[in-house]
């Protein structure tokens, strides 16, 4: 794995192979094909196993992947056998929103710190969290080994969060902002807009109607 350089398209398919696995775990199913799998993921059986080839033999011709130890090796790909401990900065409704959804948990994700520029925000509680001055994000950051930011601010306020959060040392940022950021290649960003899906996702309605 590390002498291949691995195609960003196919990282960001490996947690719909753990979603998957971890169903066919919970479902007591020992063995999968990737005809099986593919069938799972809408995806072809090819490109499944041209994807794992990628980091290494995990099945058997003719007898498929064991679930529990593909499962295993590729959480341990992605990092997910650890925890990652992030900070949240911007507590309105959407970062309220965030900070209750229990679904970061469950997949060693840990919510450890929230922040605001807004005074009048700063001091109040959410859950079990007392929101924090952005002046205190360094220290922070520091105290509770924070690696990943996680941005829920106004857009014109998104690039100088990310900024600050660059210069403590943040390397990983989900970005809840609808603003394009800009960051040195070092940084991994992800962005999530629901509006630019709604927007790609109607220009086949419109082929429907």
């Amino acid at each position: 794995m590390d002498s291949v350089e691995v195609p960003e398209v196919v990282v960001l398919r490996l947690p719909l192979y753990v979603r998957a696995l971890s169903q066919l775990m919970s479902e007591s199913i020992d063995v999968v094909s990737s005809q099986q799998l593919g069938g799972l993921l809408q995806m072809t059986p090819a490109q499944i196993r041209k994807d794992l080839s990628y980091f290494g033999r995990f099945g058997k011709q003719g007898r498929g992947y064991d679930v529990r130890f593909l499962l295993h090796e590729l959480q341990e790909i992605l990092g997910l056998d650890r925890e990652w401990r992030a900070c949240l900065v911007g507590v309105g409704r959407l970062g309220r929103a965030i900070i209750n959804y229990p679904g970061f948990y469950r997949e060693n994700f840990r919510i450890v710190a929230a922040f605001d520029g807004d005074r009048a925000q700063v001091g109040s509680t959410i859950g079990e969290f007392n929101v924090q001055s952005m002046d205190e994000l360094s220290d922070t950051v520091i105290d509770k080994k924070i690696s990943i930011g996680i941005v829920a601010v106004p857009a014109q306020q998104a690039q100088n969060v990310i900024d600050v959060l660059i210069e403590n040392n943040i390397k990983g940022i989900l970005n809840y902002a609808p603003v394009a950021a800009k960051v040195p290649m070092n940084i991994v960003v992800r962005n999530i807009d629901p509006v630019l899906s709604l927007q790609s996702m109607t220009f086949y309605l419109r082929e429907l109607e």
